[in-house]
């Protein structure tokens, strides 16, 4: 299997084997009007098997939302076909839309219309609490 080297753009490393289509409609990658490439079970001496998205083009939102997602992922930002940066995404402070409160209770349930927004409560822990009712996010 042959990609092509990218020119400009991200490569999104280290998915967990099974989560990059996950992460490609998260992403909303199939909008894109550019090259993507979506690999599956992928050789990894690493981990064995995983996930790699190449996309061959800007790419708008934070990224830093997947370290919520997996903090394992490696996103390389790639210009003029060389690794110009390469990094973990850190722990988002807030969350917005990726996840739905829990709580029958919460505002959100009768207020269709609200953003789901959690605060980040415990780093270490990587535990999220819904700003309106304080319910912890399920992961």
């Amino acid at each position: 299997m042959n990609v092509d080297a990218i020119k400009n753009g991200i490569v999104i490393d280290h998915i967990k084997a099974g989560q990059g289509m996950e992460i490609y409609r998260f992403l909303g990658l199939e909008s894109l009007d550019c090259p993507v490439a979506l690999m599956k079970n992928v050789v990894s001496h690493q981990m064995g098997k995983k996930d790699i998205i190449k996309i061959d083009g800007e790419l708008g939102p934070d990224l830093n939302v997947l370290g919520y997602i997996d903090p394992d992922i490696t996103i390389d930002i790639i210009q003029d076909e060389r690794c110009l940066r390469k990094y973990h995404p850190t722990l988002p402070e807030q969350i917005r839309d990726i996840v739905r409160c829990k709580n029958p209770r919460c505002i959100t349930t009768t207020e269709q219309e609200l953003p789901q927004i959690f605060r980040l409560a415990d780093r270490e822990k990587k535990v999220y609490r819904c700003i309106y009712c304080d319910a912890k996010a399920k992961t």
